[in-house]
């Protein structure tokens, strides 16, 4: 908005107030979960402030909304000593142990005492997987942001946090106070950055987890701010003040502060509800738009706290909940190298075969020499391996006081350990790559990809398969997979007669394939799913609708870079690659054999078949039980609909399913139409 000129003192008074009005709608948003006004609204607050500011900066603040704007980048995080020790957690994986603990905090407290403690209640709070912050505020305003660190000494991370709205830098008392609490990113957030770095040709983010410490390390602020984190409170001290008498006054106070806490917590009267509560979260940790690890259970009564104290480690009086399976420790063997469809080497750590999230594990991802450097991982080191959902094992950790003597760092191979070529870094990458597109390893990983679900999805054609057809010289390219007859296979171990048709057949049927999925199919360097989704898009757009095998191959034989490197979403690394690949007189033989083999286009499966609901906004919001929620999204769009991410007062509909979020307190403030999945089922019958 337009700044009209103004007296100092009227300038000064103003600022004031729009501080006080800002810091109020952050207050409502993320501590109460309400919103008055609208996000453009609150931009245009902030708008103002900030033009003020830069007109009188004599009146900028500390706690000025406008200072969470990310500084420039440091060179270096300082070290910071903490007030207020930081410890950690005993961690319990069973009920037996859980049973224990409540066990030995009563038989420690009547040792102390001679007071027999015959229930105890707690206070339980989810755990959010996220990285632990130390707060600082002095008079109210905020000081330092740190990390946890060894417990006594962490780093100086304030600039970042400052980017974090749900941090206030003025708390609503002017008191001296250390919070703890955990910094995180939220699911939907992770999910959409990954997609992002994958359009681009990025490595994805192994978890929300690495992905919040990762950002709050950032030596630029800016990058941080861009990441979207989150925090939640949970604990404070002060030593000159008194501090609520249970653990449950103490989190509704911290609310009282302006701090957001996680409304999740329950108050127990014995450890067999605390059990009950952890055995009841496990089903449903998934549910949330952040990651879980378990549950924290506190004693909730501040004296039993006090008397209880501490060991040289850990608080007696509380206890980390922990869901089992998902991390374990293990011996690394061997690291090797492996080798992806794009010629991308990966190192891998083979590890002594370990049960974890309910399979044995004999492997571990390393990523690249970068990780391999920051974890320090070698042969013989015991590590702390990780799988949550479906994510690919992990070395997490290594427990370096377990190392042997005689142990030596890794060194990534200069040559490829196939085919002997020279291995090459393309600049600002921290991947190394086998540049032969002919290497042995390469070419059968690129028919594993080929064949997949997000290629030709041939049933029944897997890894397995596809190594014994190439060991018996039945295959040695991907279009030999469109030559095998029934004959080549029934002489083959694992094949009878029926299971040879079943395999043609399968092969027979996958002949016809929509464009985008043969572009994903043929592993093209940063071409996955949705960029290959993209400019088959924009190719249609363009008037060159791609109707058959032999059109695709005009288009792309003829594609230059600069017709689709400023295509929004791809740049010149994607266009490069594309362009690169069918320039290639190989290649280009690959999709002429395809064409003779009888390999043809057929329309797009997500092509609009009803305009139903043409012009018409759909947002999803909670889980929907017929169906997930991205096949309700294609379901809109095969019906001419929109489907957005974002709540405005434009959008038609709002599907609000079970555990429906902030989005659907929004529809109603905004006075969007809310339908609930059994209507939404009506209304695309």
């Amino acid at each position: 908005m337009m700044i009209i000129s103004m007296q100092k003192e009227e300038a000064k008074q103003r600022i004031e107030k729009l501080k006080k009005e800002i810091e109020h709608h952050r207050y409502l948003y993320h501590v109460l979960d309400r919103q008055e006004i609208s996000d453009e609204a609150l931009d245009s607050l902030k708008h103002e402030l900030l033009d003020l500011e830069r007109e009188f900066p004599e009146f900028v603040s500390e706690d000025s909304p406008t200072q969470r704007i990310g500084g420039k980048p440091l060179d270096e995080f300082k070290k910071i000593r903490h007030k207020i020790r930081q410890w950690s957690l005993v961690d319990a994986f069973s009920e037996e142990e859980i049973l224990e603990w409540d066990k030995r905090a009563k038989r420690y407290f009547l040792d102390k005492t001679g007071e027999n403690l015959t229930e105890l209640s707690y206070v339980c709070e989810l755990k959010i997987d996220g990285l632990h912050l130390v707060l600082t505020y002095e008079k109210g305003l905020l000081k330092t942001a740190a990390t946890r660190g060894d417990g006594q000494i962490g780093e100086d991370v304030t600039n970042n946090i400052k980017t974090i709205e749900a941090v206030p830098l003025k708390l609503t008392r002017e008191i001296d106070v250390v919070i703890e609490g955990e910094v995180f990113m939220r699911r939907s957030v992770f999910e959409k950055l990954n997609q992002g770095r994958e359009k681009i040709g990025e490595d994805l983010l192994a978890n929300p987890r690495n992905a919040a410490a990762g950002a709050v390390r950032q030596l630029d602020p800016n990058i941080t701010k861009k990441r979207h984190l989150d925090f939640f409170a949970y604990d404070l001290s002060w030593p000159e003040a008194i501090i609520p008498k249970t653990q449950f006054e103490e989190l509704e106070y911290l609310k009282t502060l302006g701090l957001k806490v996680n409304n999740n917590i329950f108050l127990a009267k014995n450890i067999h509800e605390v059990v009950k509560l952890w055995k009841s979260w496990r089903a449903k940790k998934d549910t949330k738009d952040y990651w879980l690890d378990g549950l924290v259970a506190k004693i909730d009564k501040r004296y039993y706290q006090k008397t209880l104290g501490f060991t040289g480690k850990a608080p007696r009086w509380a206890l980390a909940l922990k869901y089992p399976g998902e991390e374990a420790t293990t011996i690394v063997q061997d690291i090797k190298i492996s080798i992806g469809r794009t010629g991308r080497i990966t190192p891998v750590a083979v590890v002594n075969p370990t049960k974890i999230a309910g399979s044995i594990v004999s492997r571990a991802s390393l990523h690249n020499m970068d990780e391999i450097e920051r974890l320090d991982v070698r042969v013989g080191d015991t590590v702390i391996i990780y799988k949550a959902g479906d994510i690919i094992p992990q070395v997490k950790q290594v427990l370096a006081n377990l190392r042997p003597s005689n142990s030596r760092k890794f060194a990534l191979p200069s040559t490829c350990p196939v085919c002997d070529s020279v291995l090459v870094k393309p600049e600002g990458e921290v991947n190394s790559y086998c540049p032969n597109s002919r290497c042995g390893v390469l070419q059968r990983r690129k028919i594993y990809h080929f064949v997949s679900k997000s290629g030709f999805n041939i049933d029944g054609l897997g890894p397995k398969i596809i190594d014994q057809l190439i060991d018996s010289g039945l295959v040695s390219g991907m279009a030999d997979i469109f030559k095998i007859k029934e004959n080549d296979l029934v002489s083959l171990e694992r094949f009878a007669e029926k299971s040879a048709s079943n395999l043609v057949h399968a092969i027979d049927n996958a002949k016809k394939i929509t464009s985008v999925r043969l572009l994903t199919s043929l592993g093209i360097n940063h071409i996955g799913k949705e960029i290959a989704a993209l400019v088959i898009k924009k190719i249609n757009e363009a008037g060159d609708a791609i109707d058959s095998l032999e059109k695709f191959a005009r288009v792309f034989f003829s594609l230059k870079k600069e017709n689709i490197e400023n295509v929004k979403g791809m740049g010149p690394k994607i266009a490069e690659s594309l362009v690169s690949f069918f320039e290639d007189k190989q290649n280009q033989s690959l999709i002429k054999e395809l064409i003779i083999l009888g390999v043809n286009i057929i329309p797009e499966e997500d092509r609009q078949i009803s305009d139903k609901l043409l012009g018409q906004s759909f947002v999803f919001t909670g889980i929907l039980e017929s169906m997930s929620r991205e096949e309700a999204k294609k379901k809109v769009m095969l019906l001419g609909g929109i489907v957005s991410e974002t709540i405005n007062r434009k959008i038609n509909f709002l599907i609000a399913g079970r555990d429906a979020g902030l989005k659907l307190k929004k529809a109603q403030q905004l006075g969007v139409k809310i339908i609930n999945e059994e209507d939404f089922l009506k209304l695309i019958s």
